[in-house]
């Protein structure tokens, strides 16, 4: 059962994004001081999202290089950062408790998924594995002290589309500003 979740998980979780940004929208309480606090998380996971984006070569091989000598995930950690930076931006509880719940069932098994499909494709991931952190980075790791950094490149990172990441976080802080200034051009504007 946990594959067949995994399965189900890899294809809903795009278009559940999508239904989660409408119930965002309308859970949202922003204020212009939490709209710049949540750029503390959100802008450090975009770029790491679009950083880790220039090294991966899906399905070709293992990416040991850049931000992947430090955490085998570094796209979901990122993710995680740019959700989790926008929940502040809402100044709202169910929106934190919903994104962890739906990180916990959805990613935790795409992950898992995508490890399986890993050390089953390359003999070398299980070693790597054994040295690099699932999401939480170590700063010092031993792939990262011996790794040659292989070099971003900016045709992957067009490849992958992660342009796409900026340009949805753009449209959420306009939608979040636009629903802070309707009807509110006084002082409160600027309130915590």
């Amino acid at each position: 059962m946990a594959g067949g979740w995994s399965k189900v998980a890899r294809r809903i979780r795009v278009p559940l994004g999508f239904v989660f940004a409408v119930f965002y929208l309308w859970l949202a309480r922003p204020s212009a001081g939490y709209l710049a606090l949540s750029l503390v998380l959100v802008m450090p996971g975009l770029w790491l999202r679009g950083y880790a984006s220039g090294y991966v070569k899906k399905n070709a091989e293992v990416t040991m290089t850049g931000p992947y000598a430090y955490t085998r995930n570094p796209l979901y950690l990122g993710s995680m950062l740019i959700a989790f930076g926008f929940a502040l931006a809402a100044r709202s509880p169910a929106i934190a408790i919903l994104l962890v719940v739906l990180f916990a069932v959805i990613y935790v098994p795409v992950i898992r998924s995508e490890e399986a499909f890993l050390r089953s494709k390359f003999s070398g991931y299980t070693a790597y594995a054994m040295q690099v952190p699932r999401l939480i980075p170590r700063p010092r790791s031993r792939m990262a002290l011996a790794s040659d950094d292989g070099g971003f490149s900016g045709a992957l990172y067009r490849k992958h589309r992660e342009y796409n990441a900026l340009i949805g976080a753009v449209a959420i802080y306009a939608a979040l500003i636009l629903k802070l200034c309707s009807g509110r051009w006084d002082l409160n504007f600027f309130r915590w």
